[in-house]
């Protein structure tokens, strides 16, 4: 969506460094209706990046760590996992890539399974939509139910004009009413948890966060999660996490925080400042994919690790081949529910796995004159195997590199 709406920001705005609250940490879990989110963490719904290969990959981020063969590096796992979650990855939930409910219930089949693809190892995961007919809505939920989805999830947040200017994501906000409605449609025609993802209002003279939390509770919804932030404001400035505080306290359903969460102790000082249940993350995740490990990681032992040069390796790698491999399974169905050719999505996500590495503007360079996924990958290969080993490195994305990732 370059071009036509917000894109996400090259750097944060004078990110706030957070330390370590004392005795606060992410929750072990959240309860989304009959769904236990644990630990109480979110991958937030990206366009262009939350597909099923990203997601998979994310809820194993965990094998990326230094020596996984040793004893001790397995035991420090399962001592993770035992005492915070089922997920190696330490991320609770899943979300899909916001999908247009008008064209969910009028696709094929075959172009639906593009969009709603999801794999065993992905529970819990959840689908998000985005749209401004009640009845078209409810009519895509029923089809995200339908497919196995955990829960449905409902985009009020999106700043891309595209989406505004078809009512649908945050253009919403300017209209209570119709979200109620909303509401109530969609809750009537699914039974599996139902929730909702929204920003403070339009801007700063209509902040609706707290009415529209109350109503989401008042008509049935599980949960809700707040990208502090409005509208006007897309991705810039700072997130008013007084905002998640207002909510927390109005409601009683679990209340998501989402906004400049970069690290772990961001994450940490987001509960503590909030009383929110559960933490949403979005723009650190393609920078860092380790975030999740490393909140886990801290909620069980107080403390995380950094990746090594190796470890970065690793993960971009695996990645790119987990690309290959997806491809190739999708090669003999019909044309829209392919892949395709995935050196694009390659180059893309080399811009954010490269964030950190020594010399990584030349692995970039060799990535982006590369013409087929396979010689990204050689070239990737080829480049680590040519570099000496560098140690530990800070892959905390202070920057992050201009994006059509939209409607984190």
């Amino acid at each position: 969506m370059a071009g036509k709406g917000f894109t996400v920001k090259k750097n944060w705005d004078n990110p706030i460094e957070h330390t370590m609250p004392v005795g606060v940490r992410v929750p072990a879990e959240m309860q989304v209706g009959s769904v236990t989110v644990a630990p109480a963490t979110v991958l937030a719904p990206m366009a262009g990046v939350t597909d099923t290969v990203f997601r998979r990959f994310i809820r194993h981020a965990s094998v990326f760590s230094r020596d996984l063969e040793s004893a001790v590096e397995v035991q420090e796992i399962a001592a993770v996992e035992a005492d915070v979650t089922n997920q190696q990855s330490g991320c609770g939930l899943l979300m899909t890539e916001f999908t247009s409910a008008d064209g969910l219930s009028r696709m094929r089949e075959s172009k639906r399974r593009r969009y709603l693809t999801f794999y065993d190892d992905e529970h819990p995961i959840g689908a998000q939509l985005f749209g401004s007919k009640a009845e078209t809505l409810a009519e895509a939920a029923r089809i995200v139910q339908d497919t196995g989805f955990d829960t449905v999830d409902l985009n009020l947040g999106c700043p891309a004009k595209r989406v505004v200017g078809c009512n649908g994501g945050s253009g919403l906000l300017r209209d209570l009413p119709k979200i109620g409605e909303i509401f109530r449609e969609v809750r009537k025609a699914v039974t599996i948890p139902f929730t909702v993802k929204f920003r403070l209002g339009w801007n700063d003279s209509q902040i609706v966060c707290v009415d529209l939390a109350r109503m989401a509770e008042g008509e049935g919804l599980n949960a809700v999660a707040l990208h502090a932030r409005t509208r006007e404001q897309g991705y810039s400035g700072q997130a008013r996490w007084e905002w998640i505080t207002a909510v927390k306290q109005a409601i009683g359903i679990p209340v998501v925080g989402n906004g400049d969460i970069r690290t772990p102790e961001d994450a940490a000082a987001m509960i503590a400042q909030t009383g929110c249940d559960a933490v949403m993350i979005g723009r650190a995740a393609p920078a860092n994919p380790w975030i999740f490990r490393q909140i886990a990681q801290y909620t069980a032992t107080g403390s995380y690790q950094q990746p090594t040069f190796a470890d970065r390796h690793r993960m971009i790698r695996v990645y790119f081949e987990m690309l290959l491999a997806e491809a190739e399974a999708t090669r003999d169905l019909p044309r829209d529910a392919r892949i395709g050719e995935t050196a694009g999505k390659m180059k893309q996500f080399a811009t954010w796995f490269t964030h950190g590495v020594p010399g990584g503007a030349k692995l970039r360079k060799a990535i982006y004159t590369a013409k087929t996924g396979s010689e990204v990958l050689d070239r990737v290969n080829s480049f680590f195997a040519d570099q000496p080993a560098s140690g530990d490195f800070d892959v905390a994305p202070t920057a992050f590199p201009e994006s059509e990732l939209v409607c984190d």
